[in-house]
């Protein structure tokens, strides 16, 4: 009789389904938006509402330290958003200048709450590494309670989405309410951050996020392929990861990050 994959290996190849979904959803629509640093900026923060998470443990309060994160992140995301002051005609200034204040307000906040529950840092800590291999099932359901409900809204917004990322200005001049619809757009961004934060940690969730649908783009003549390439693109570099975690003492979620990175600079002088 075959043997069957150890359970460890089945629950890091779901996170690398749904991590996947995630990147090839909201990753390629944070390139569209051309919010990259974003991706930064709400890991940290969900780090903040991780800590937070845990001091409120500490009073009696419990909450689930991917909720905190989520809160935190959204919360980052929302707040930058309205301090660029997007969707008002010559209000607008750089996004990525708003959120580069909230990613450094965030990191402070980690700190402070770090600080008041030292004993516990490492499982804050433990968020900036990620390791595919610890997920329980209960992480894989929230993971993907989460996932689904990005698609829901992807789905439900998906033009609105892609026409104030693409053409500000004709958006706000056909009448819609940009400023809102950003928010929702960067909130969803958000949340799928945490999502594969969860499996790969604050660090790697940059290259797993943003360089699949940065490799897709280049390659792709419709936004239907980007999004299928960008899927492609994560799915087999966290497979590879998983793989080449057995040979070499890498974590996978580190392999994959490498991997994909340097797929994205292989493209680059590929279509110079």
């Amino acid at each position: 009789m075959k043997k069957m994959l150890p359970p460890f290996i089945i629950r890091a190849v779901i996170a690398v389904f749904i991590i996947s979904l995630n990147a090839a959803i909201t990753g390629t629509f944070t390139v569209f938006r051309n919010v990259s640093f974003l991706v930064a900026g709400t890991a940290h923060a969900a780090l903040a509402g991780a800590a937070l998470a845990i001091v409120l443990e500490e009073f009696g309060f419990n909450m689930p330290i991917l909720v905190g994160g989520i809160i935190f992140a959204v919360f980052a995301a929302v707040i930058a958003s309205y301090a660029s002051g997007r969707g008002k005609v010559g209000k607008q200034e750089d996004t990525n200048t708003a959120i580069a204040i909230s990613f450094a307000l965030s990191m402070s906040l980690a700190v402070l709450f770090i600080s008041m529950v030292r004993e516990y840092a490492a499982r804050v800590w433990g968020l900036l590494i990620g390791d595919l291999f610890l997920l329980s099932y209960s992480d894989l359901k929230a993971m993907l309670i989460a996932t689904l409900f990005v698609i829901f809204v992807t789905i439900l917004f998906y033009r609105v989405f892609l026409y104030i990322s693409f053409d500000v200005e004709a958006a706000i001049a056909s009448g819609i309410k940009v400023d809102i619809y950003d928010y929702l757009l960067l909130s969803t961004i958000a949340i799928s951050v945490v999502v594969i934060m969860g499996g790969v940690g604050a660090i790697l969730v940059f290259a797993m996020f943003v360089a699949p649908s940065a490799i897709a783009t280049r390659f792709s003549n419709s936004i239907s392929r980007v999004f299928l390439l960008s899927f492609l693109i994560s799915f087999a570099s966290g497979l590879l990861g998983i793989a080449l975690s057995f040979i070499l003492p890498f974590s996978p979620g580190a392999i994959a990050g490498v991997v994909v990175s340097s797929t994205y600079f292989i493209s680059a002088f590929v279509k110079r």
